[in-house]
């Protein structure tokens, strides 16, 4: 399998996810665990069945090509946001450690998923490190910037940062917000979605500004979203290709930005996969290979 992922915005060519079949496994499950994980709502799983059917439709109708992880005992409900327990290069795979306890065994299962297909692993984040994938965000092919916050830390990103050397020049911790605390999820890609190499989505009220000024001298233009879409995810866009994206129905003010941007939107309904869940097209992806 060709692999590498060292982009947030390339066209996108192969890319993993996990169903609620193996990651919910049955409404019984979801019942019996939704307050524990902190869910806004119970999801009620045969609709997320089906709108991870239409999700996926949509990655394939892309040009992607999808591969799913297997059921594992290990994991749970959160399972099914694959962005967070890897990172994908070309040179393999890195393995998180959750700063979220329920998600624990992801990374373990992901590990043998890995080796099933032949994915090599270039290194792993051990001890008192925590990463989470979706505090990484590419800026370019030689620097990374990582969110610093409840679910990614200092070690974590030391490590990561040596994992690394191989591949970038530099590695920019961005302060993250306690924002509702450390029971919800903020991940850096909670507040900065990359579109293209000079376009990306924000939600500048919980963004440092040191970092902003950062995305604002390399001449990437802003889309802000309204307070009033930060709940829905409109900050949660996955870049298809340069310019063409994927993002949750519901969102129409960040939506016409981005088509006024010159980018091509199109949505997907997820009101039990996404909004219950808390976690948008980026987190229910892990890119394998964007070229």
């Amino acid at each position: 399998m060709r692999i590498g992922a060292e982009s947030n915005t390339r066209p996108l060519r192969s890319v993993l996810v996990k169903t609620p079949e193996a990651s919910h496994r049955s409404q019984t499950e979801i019942s019996r665990v939704w307050r524990d994980l902190n869910y806004p709502a119970e999801p009620l799983y045969d609709e997320a069945v089906a709108e991870h059917l239409a999700f996926i439709t949509c990655l394939e109708e892309a040009g992607a090509e999808v591969w799913s992880l297997p059921a594992d005992p290990a994991t749970g409900p959160d399972s099914i946001f694959v962005h967070d327990p890897l990172i994908v290069t070309r040179l393999g795979a890195i393995l998180c450690r959750m700063g979220k306890h329920a998600r624990s065994g992801e990374p373990g299962a992901a590990e043998r998923w890995l080796s099933d297909v032949g994915i090599p692993v270039l290194g792993r984040v051990e001890g008192a490190g925590t990463l989470e994938g979706g505090d990484l965000i590419w800026l370019d092919d030689r620097s990374v910037a990582v969110g610093e916050g409840y679910r990614t830390n200092a070690e974590g990103i030391r490590q990561l940062q040596k994992i690394l050397e191989p591949l970038v020049d530099e590695v920019i911790a961005v302060p993250l917000p306690h924002w509702t605390g450390p029971q919800d999820c903020l991940h850096l890609m909670s507040l900065v979605s990359p579109i293209d190499e000079g376009l990306a989505v924000v939600y500048s009220p919980l963004l440092a500004v040191p970092f902003r000024q950062v995305l604002e001298r390399r001449g990437i233009q802003l889309v802000e979203v309204p307070e009033s879409e930060f709940e829905t995810m409109g900050c949660n866009v996955l870049a298809l290709g340069p310019r063409r994206c994927l993002m949750l129905e519901g969102n129409p003010i960040t939506q016409r930005q981005l088509e006024h941007a010159g980018a091509s939107v199109t949505t997907y309904v997820g009101k039990e996969l996404s909004l219950k869940g808390g976690g948008g097209p980026t987190c229910l992806t892990r890119p394998l290979l964007r070229d």
